[in-house]
């Protein structure tokens, strides 16, 4: 199983969870939804912990480097970040409502969802050590505290915790959230929603792909104006990485390849051996675009009330959480997690069909990611033109 890739497991997860769910007794449904409760508690436990193992160590990084240009780049990043959750945002409350019927999955914000939903046979309690709340508090404390004072003591603290939240994430959560996608289709098969959430998935995808793409020209177009070069021929270059983003699903493991395509565009290689691999960590305007698109259409599709005020908050959150997504298929979602508990309201199954359909996507988001890292180096080759060669690699 591990030799294949995540995406096709998900959707093996999808067609036999539909199987079970319209097909097989409850009880086999049953001990899915059961599954499902321990592994959602586990997932509850976990999100404080991912919050502050991988939040601490990402904004601790940003104080070290170089300066200025460190900091130009990390503004570029967050502004291109927040830039595509505000526009999925207008896109998606434009179209959603009109492409999507509103309220018409009903089971992720009833009051009693077991009333549709098969329920767990038991249920194993894992309180988590503290709020969502406490725990972003706390990182953003750590983390701001590190750079501050460069505190190499907790710094090294912070990494080795950040190591251990990975191999929870890469050995246990991962691997298991075929088996969680199942339970999800299956149960949702038994209550009769399995059709919309499908059809859910298929628009949701389009439009995303569609936003990306916007996205992607957006910024090389302004790339191209600052620069006084063909926004075309840069995304042309840009191509291999993306598609090389495609398959790994990882920013970096694409970063060579990155590199070299950024170098094409005429990028001096000092400037892009800096910023590609540090926009590899802190610019995730592809992963924002699939999370709040997701977000905003399972709000639609459950009747949710949905404002540019409770949004505007979580975009403007989102774009600083994604620093802390680590490296793994999926990871940005995992970072998002608490942001999409405490500013959205969203409730263990929300989630639950958050995580799928994020993951269905995730690949694309990745690529996105990376096209844009060659437009910020771009942008950032330009501005530090006039800079020497060491007050950029200092």
């Amino acid at each position: 199983m591990k030799k294949i890739g995540l995406l096709p497991r998900l959707i093996l997860a999808i067609i036999v969870g539909i199987l079970i769910g319209s097909y097989l007794p409850e009880m086999f449904t049953a001990v899915l939804a059961t599954f499902n409760g321990i592994f959602g508690n586990f997932l509850g436990f976990a999100i404080p912990l991912i919050i502050i193992g991988f939040i601490v160590p990402g904004i601790g990084d940003l104080g070290r480097g170089a300066g200025r240009t460190l900091g130009l780049t990390a503004l570029l990043a967050y502004g291109f970040t927040v830039f595509s959750g505000l526009l999925t945002f207008g896109a998606g409350s434009s179209m959603f409502q009109y492409i999507l019927t509103p309220g018409s999955l009903s089971i992720g914000n009833m009051d009693n969802p077991e009333n549709s939903l098969v329920e767990p046979l038991f249920v194993v309690e894992m309180a988590p050590i503290m709020g969502v709340m406490t725990a972003l508090l706390i990182a953003f404390t750590l983390g701001i505290g590190i750079a501050a004072i460069e505190g190499n003591g907790l710094k090294k603290v912070m990494n080795e915790f950040q190591q251990i939240i990975t191999k929870m994430i890469t050995a246990i959560i991962i691997p298991l959230l075929p088996f969680h996608v199942m339970g999800i289709f299956a149960n949702m098969a038994f209550a009769g929603q399995v059709g919309e959430i499908m059809g859910v998935f298929f628009k949701v995808f389009i439009v995303i792909i569609l936003l990306q793409f916007t996205v992607i020209t957006t910024q090389y177009f302004i790339a191209g104006s600052i620069s006084k070069r063909n926004p075309f021929t840069m995304i042309r270059n840009m191509m291999t990485a993306y598609f090389t983003a495609l398959g790994t699903q990882s920013s970096a493991a694409t970063i060579p390849v990155t590199l070299e395509q950024t170098k094409k565009n005429g990028v001096r290689g000092f400037v892009a051996d800096f910023v590609v691999p540090l926009c590899a960590t802190i610019h995730l305007s592809g992963s924002t675009i699939t999370i709040t698109a997701c977000a905003l259409a399972i709000m639609v599709v459950n009747g949710m009330d949905v404002q540019l005020m409770d949004f505007l908050p979580f975009i403007l959150a989102l774009g600083v959480t994604m620093i802390a997504a680590p490296g793994v298929p999926g990871g940005a979602v995992m970072a998002a997690l608490g942001l999409l508990q405490t500013m959205l309201g969203f409730n263990d199954v929300l989630i639950s069909l958050m995580i799928a359909l994020y993951l269905a996507q995730d690949s694309f988001g990745t690529a996105t990611n990376i096209t844009g890292d060659g437009a910020i180096a771009v942008i950032m080759d330009k501005l530090t033109k006039k800079e020497k060669k060491e007050a950029v690699a200092a």
